[in-house]
């Protein structure tokens, strides 16, 4: 299980992406989206992301990038 505060970090960025998402800011939502990967990478990195955890994380952020690759102008 997460610690609390990486969970809300992660949830913060992944619900600032989602909110790109549905104002169709394409842009925003693939900065946010590439944030979300290196945040996801930092805290795996960093210890504070457990590898069961980095894993769900990991496929929903490759989840993303596939339904975003299509997303542009």
């Amino acid at each position: 299980m997460m610690k609390r505060s990486v969970k809300q970090q992660l949830n913060a960025k992944l619900n600032e992406m989602n909110m790109n998402l549905a104002n169709n800011y394409k842009d925003l939502a693939h900065d946010a989206l590439k944030e979300l990967d290196q945040m996801v990478e930092d805290l795996k990195q960093s210890g504070d992301l457990k590898e069961k955890d980095y894993q769900k994380m990991h496929q929903m952020v490759d989840g993303y990038k596939v339904k975003l690759s299509d997303y542009h102008h």
